[in-house]
């Protein structure tokens, strides 16, 4: 039991006044119940997350210009102005969430759009907007997005009431919700982002009941599509170059396999306990590329060690199993399909980031959640930790008891 949920043990004197109440009993709803589980994993997890992006910055003066707390500072701004986000999504009423939802959506398009448009260019991917005090990355937002358009999809077509599994036409309307993006993404290109989002799609599909036959269907066309753009030559070489070091990292130690060569070095000169925050020697000498985003793992597995570096995966660990509760708890279907949705999100787009720091997955660029330095990530995740609080919210709300004055019995 929460505090919020405990009585104040505070009895009125006398019975309300009020008609319809009974005496001893006050009206109106019980304080909500936050999932502080939740909160407190996402909490630890951008805590830890700062101060790793901290360490991974604080001696790169080519990255800092001469001035150490440059990033800190960003960083405590992009959670700041998540932090104000998830409270207005945690606050507003459920209806308008669903109203807001097919706005949020034609938004995201309009972003992808104009990266492809007026974007910048940076590491080979068009995926930025540039907006002069800061960049907007609108495939983070995009996944998002993706989630709750097939969610309130399905939920309008099931009026509201949970049923078993989805047709046909309507997993073909799903898919064309989440096609449209994709293809936005894939322009640029932007394999990490289209990985993440596909296996977050895949994810949403099997949660609202699609057919297996399509499940399997779409699980083969993935692989053909993906050997047709390796032999078609769809892919850059710096693309391929990546998934070939990632089959081999020796193949090419000081071209496209020396971010997976730094990244291991750097986690196993952690062992147990690590060598300290802000001591770690291949963090402090700037050996891995990009480490205060895509390989900030490496430096929790380099300066917290076996320890520091298995308890920020039991952390997001503890976001994707909460994420799940919300989805299994939840009473409606856009609710269920929506929280299933961002545990898929999550869950993948960690395990992507981890499994490339530690060489079990290719190098893609993606962000780990609520750890890696950037805004439109923390602006996304922190979006997404508010809509699950206010399903979770919705779930166990308490609505007010209605009371009777007890009938009179006519003296005889």
């Amino acid at each position: 039991m929460s505090l919020l949920d405990r009585p104040s043990g505070r009895v009125p004197a006398r019975a309300p006044s009020r008609p319809g109440l009974r005496p001893g009993t006050r009206p109106g709803l019980r304080a909500p119940r936050l999932d502080w589980w939740l909160l407190g994993a996402v909490a630890a997890l951008i805590v830890v997350g700062t101060l790793l992006v901290w360490s991974a910055t604080v001696g790169r003066d080519d990255l800092t210009g001469g001035d150490p707390q440059a990033y800190l500072r960003r960083q405590l701004v992009n959670v700041a102005v998540g932090s104000v986000l998830f409270v207005l999504v945690l606050a507003t009423d459920h209806r308008w969430i669903r109203i807001v939802a097919p706005v949020v959506y034609l938004a995201s398009l309009v972003g992808l759009v104009l990266v492809l448009v007026m974007g910048s260019t940076i590491n080979g991917s068009r995926s930025w907007i540039d907006l002069g005090v800061l960049s907007v990355q609108p495939s983070e937002f995009a996944k998002l997005a993706v989630v709750i358009g097939m969610a309130l999809l399905v939920a309008e077509r099931a009026e509201g009431s949970w049923r078993r599994g989805v047709r046909s036409f309507e997993v073909v309307g799903m898919l064309v919700i989440a096609g449209l993006p994709a293809a936005l993404i894939l322009l640029q290109p932007d394999l990490g982002t289209m990985l993440v989002l596909a296996a977050t799609v895949f994810g949403v599909l099997a949660i609202s009941g699609a057919p297996r036959r399509w499940l399997v269907g779409l699980a083969g066309t993935g692989v053909a599509l993906a050997v047709v753009a390796v032999a078609a030559g769809v892919l850059a070489d710096y693309q391929v170059d990546r998934f070939l070091a990632f089959t081999d990292p020796d193949l090419d130690p000081r071209g496209a396999g020396y971010n997976t060569e730094q990244a291991r070095i750097a986690v196993g000169n952690g062992g147990l306990f690590g060598q300290g925050l802000f001591d770690g020697s291949q963090t402090r000498a700037g050996f891995v590329p990009e480490q205060h985003t895509d390989f900030v793992f490496t430096v929790a597995g380099e300066e917290l060690g076996l320890v520091g570096a298995g308890l920020l995966i039991a952390l997001l660990g503890v976001v994707v199993w909460r994420a799940l509760v919300i989805a299994t708890e939840s009473d409606d279907v856009f609710g269920r399909i929506a929280a299933g949705g961002i545990a898929c999100w999550f869950g993948f787009q960690a395990f992507q980031n981890i499994g490339m720091c530690l060489g079990i997955m290719p190098v893609t660029g993606v962000p780990l959640p609520f750890v890696s330095y950037g805004g439109s990530s923390m602006f996304a995740g922190l979006l997404a930790v508010g809509l699950l609080m206010n399903i979770h919210l919705r779930t166990h709300a308490v609505a007010p008891t209605r009371y009777t004055a007890p009938r009179r019995t006519p003296a005889r």
